[in-house]
């Protein structure tokens, strides 16, 4: 197979999917600034900001399944990127919330996390975050050694089931867009195990 990153015969790649990525921020600064996110704009940012964390963590978690069932090579090559955009919307998200919505109010913000479970699960979801992005540099990679930093990295899965278990209980009543992630999640994850368990088989014989 020809080899399709963004040093082969797709140069604009990487760059088109760093600016694809900015899209959706610049969509709510534009809302925001002509008055168009409706009668709550903060609730309407901290929504599309939080759901754009998710999209781009599952996006990430989608690159190697990708690779394993239909070769192509260049998905894990964007794996990195896609990552660390979704941290930068949960940072955003998590600032909105903090500096915005709570005005930085740390008995309010504090009073929150201790009662809606949802803030608390989607406040752990970016706690678990943050060593995954602190992480993501080829530097680490050597410093923790391959296997180490392999097993760490697999905290991105749990960061994303806390990203579907915060959607749930923030939404509350119509569950199918945080279910239908949930599933995506979930097919991610089966994929994963097949593919670590045909490469066991592969090893054993």
């Amino acid at each position: 197979m020809a080899d399709t990153t963004p040093h082969g015969p797709w140069p604009w790649l990487k760059p088109a999917v760093f600016a694809g990525s900015l899209v959706p921020l610049a969509a709510i600064l534009g809302e925001a600034l002509l008055g168009r996110l409706g009668a709550n704009p903060i609730a309407e940012a901290l929504n599309r900001l939080g759901l754009m964390t998710l999209v781009f963590l599952v996006a990430a978690l989608a690159c190697t399944p990708l690779k394993a069932l239909f070769g192509w090579t260049w998905p894990p090559r964007l794996r990195r990127m896609l990552g660390l955009f979704g941290f930068f919307y949960a940072s955003l998200h998590l600032a909105t919330y903090m500096g915005i919505d709570q005005a930085l109010d740390a008995r309010a913000i504090l009073a929150d996390i201790t009662k809606r479970k949802f803030i608390f699960v989607g406040l752990a979801a970016f706690l678990t975050l943050i060593p995954l992005a602190a992480t993501s540099t080829a530097a680490s990679v050597r410093r923790l050694g391959f296997v180490r930093w392999k097993r760490l990295h697999r905290l991105a899965y749990a960061a994303a089931a806390l990203g579907v278990v915060h959607f749930i209980w923030r939404v509350k009543k119509d569950l199918r867009e945080p279910v239908a992630y949930g599933l995506v999640l979930a097919a991610l994850l089966l994929a994963r195990l097949a593919v670590h368990l045909r490469s066991r088989g592969t090893k054993r014989t």
